[in-house]
């Protein structure tokens, strides 16, 4: 029943918007200034980047306020606006008073803190987003561990990283490993699958909620400088938007992404480096 009724509200946004290419247009215009602005951020200028997210988000709620879109609209733009705010806190807050040892954390920190903020404003239940589940906790932790490896060999062979130690040692695999769970696995899954990719997916349907997911979570990759890259994360963006569509819990995705980074930054580079 559940599933039908969110059927029937999904094609019913659906169709409105193809009634009104309104709304269709501002979704549209609000990704395609995300893309610019990472751009511009990443290949232009710092300072240029910074201001467009400022003037994006400043936009994307002024237009809000203004226009009366349907809810499924709303809640996709309010849900958006978080990427150039996350670009502008994680870019333009001093983190020069951070050790680098601490720089991971703390910006995911505010990545994770800004999706709360947006969890309790919309009066959200985590317990949905996330799908947390006793039972299932270690089948799908095995599953994105599966999942995970192959996906971060193939990362690394796409973007060779250099170690960032002289040698490998297992205190820093074992802190990578907890930043890139607990911070980076949860703050970028909880961001993109969990409030972007359900937003998408209610007001415009299951192809275009994973297609236009996985193409922000690549443009937010722009940073790496490499066009393969961007083919990898859209391709891996895919994946964790199916898994997390099929099980309605961030765990497999949050323990995937978590195992492509480990394998990308603490194991590959000390053995095949």
């Amino acid at each position: 029943m559940i599933q039908s009724r969110q059927g029937i509200v999904q094609s019913q946004w659906v169709e409105r918007s193809r009634l009104r290419p309104w709304p269709v247009l501002f979704i549209a215009g609000i990704v395609l200034a995300i893309t610019a602005c990472e751009y511009i951020f990443t290949y232009q200028d710092v300072a240029y980047g910074i201001v467009i997210a400022l003037a994006l988000a400043m936009a994307i709620y002024l237009i809000l306020s203004i226009f009366h879109f349907d809810q499924g609209i709303t809640d996709c733009g309010e849900s958006l606006a978080l990427i150039p705010l996350y670009i502008l806190f994680t870019a333009s807050l001093p983190w020069f008073f951070i050790s680098q040892e601490y720089l991971l954390p703390a910006v995911y920190s505010c990545v994770i803190g800004l999706s709360l903020w947006h969890v309790y404003q919309k009066n959200l239940s985590l317990k949905e987003i996330f799908g947390f589940s006793k039972e299932k906790l270690l089948k799908y932790s095995l599953l994105g561990l599966a999942i995970g490896i192959p996906l971060g060999i193939g990362e690394y062979l796409v973007l060779r990283p250099a170690p960032a130690f002289p040698s490998f040692e297992v205190k820093y695999l074992l802190r990578d490993a907890v930043y890139m769970f607990g911070f980076v696995g949860i703050g970028e899954e909880l961001l993109f699958r969990g409030l972007i990719q359900r937003d998408l997916m209610d007001a415009f349907g299951l192809k275009w909620g994973l297609l236009g997911t996985a193409f922000l979570f690549a443009v937010m990759h722009l940073t790496w400088r490499s066009i393969p890259e961007l083919g990898f994360v859209f391709g891996a963006g895919l994946i964790l938007g199916i898994l997390y569509y099929k099980t309605k819990s961030l765990v497999m995705p949050v323990v995937a992404h978590g195992v492509i980074n480990v394998i990308l930054v603490s194991v590959l580079p000390y053995i095949l480096g």
